[in-house]
């Protein structure tokens, strides 16, 4: 059984694609043996004591005080990982991210003979310029005995820092599939939202965050009621569009039609991809900010639902075009019109695409062939 040393500051509790991916995988992959330093979050303890692993937490957070502010975060993530590194017999260590993971990863593993994984995932590559931030980050990439890439797009920008295609590994994220399936009751939910027997429910899910195109699906609105569509929008997420979307939504005058709903309990997220008649993200590109890859698009799929997606960044890896659903320009205000027209009015394509997402998420993604994926890197170590 591998033991491994993983560094990474997003972990359950914490909300987010990233997190759940290092919980289901590494449990999957070995027990007590495999220790993970994360972040001290709330709610931490409860998570820590029913999960396999060992997982140690540290004090990550920024001090503004403090030249860098993260100064403090690297210290106690270098000497806790060292000291673990030193006492413990580990096969590798991975690292969540580049930084600040991946550079203390690579220092730890140097002082210690171990090999080194750095996981990349897309946005974190095209937004950090060119500055002291982006050159650490490249450093920490380029002399990591392997990196894992989310997508092809991921990937694509990796070699373009001189990353060695060779030392790439192109490993998608996972979904539990025994979580989100089809199936599941919720009637009540497309209730709460006031979705009637002859209504549509378009879900999104994400951080309210410009990117994600959630406003495109709220202007869009008005025109698909006029097509004679009784149509409902239901936002799950947080972040900083919270204001900015309320406000779209009164301008357009379909306040009544759009629901933020905030965080919604583990058990419901699946129910409420049951609900929806098709999931919505048609993101784009803001400032080199992009979509690294969409794990929600697996969790809709999972569910049997068919996605609207946009073309920027690793969507093409989550959603296959015209086969588990349609991707665009999400920029294009037309083109998400008509193509949300053409998943809510044709119900026989929607269903096609639905099911052929879920065969495909079945199949390819579910965390065991992920956590196989990952272990087949021991191979390249020894």
């Amino acid at each position: 059984m591998p033991r491994y040393l993983v560094l990474t500051e997003l972990f359950l509790p914490t909300k987010g694609g990233t997190a759940v991916w290092f919980a289901e995988v590494y449990r999957r992959l070995s027990g007590k043996e495999t220790h993970i330093v994360t972040a001290d979050v709330p709610g931490a303890a409860e998570v820590d004591a029913s999960h396999p692993n060992s997982v140690h937490r540290i004090n990550m957070r920024r001090v503004a005080w403090l030249r860098p502010e993260s100064l403090g975060m690297y210290v106690n993530l270098f000497a806790k990982s060292l000291w673990l590194a030193l006492t413990h017999r580990f096969d590798a260590i991975h690292a969540g991210r580049a930084l600040p993971e991946g550079l203390s990863a690579w220092a730890v593993a140097r002082l210690t003979f171990h090999p080194v994984v750095i996981y990349a995932h897309g946005e974190e590559l095209t937004t950090w310029g060119r500055g002291g931030k982006y050159k650490a980050m490249r450093f920490a990439l380029r002399h990591a005995d392997r990196v894992i890439a989310n997508s092809e797009f991921t990937r694509n920008e990796l070699i373009k820092m001189d990353v060695n295609p060779t030392r790439i590994a192109l490993i998608y994220p996972g979904v539990d599939v025994a979580r989100f399936r089809p199936g599941l009751a919720c009637a009540d939910l497309r209730q709460s939202v006031n979705v009637t027997s002859d209504g549509k429910l378009i879900l999104s899910v994400g951080r309210l965050s410009r990117r994600k195109g959630f406003d495109r699906i709220i202007q869009a609105l008005p025109a698909l009621i006029h097509t004679g569509l009784n149509v409902q929008y239901a936002v799950i997420g947080i972040g900083e569009d919270q204001e900015y979307l309320l406000n779209l939504a009164r301008a357009h005058g379909v306040a009544e039609r759009v629901h933020l709903l905030g965080h919604v309990s583990a058990d419901d997220l699946p129910r409420w991809y049951n609900a929806c008649d098709i999931f919505a993200m048609p993101n784009r590109e803001i400032h080199g900010d992009t979509e690294g890859f969409g794990m929600v698009f697996l969790e809709a799929a999972a569910c049997g639902k068919p996605s609207l997606a946009g073309i920027a960044g690793g969507t093409g890896a989550a959603v296959l075009d015209e086969e588990t659903g349609l991707r665009l320009d999400g920029t294009d205000g037309q083109k998400i019109h008509a193509a949300l027209v053409r998943l809510l009015g044709d119900t026989i394509l929607a269903a096609q695409l639905g099911k052929n997402g879920l065969t495909r998420a079945v199949k390819e993604f579910s965390w065991d062939s992920v956590a196989a994926k990952t272990l087949a890197l021991n191979a390249t170590h020894s």
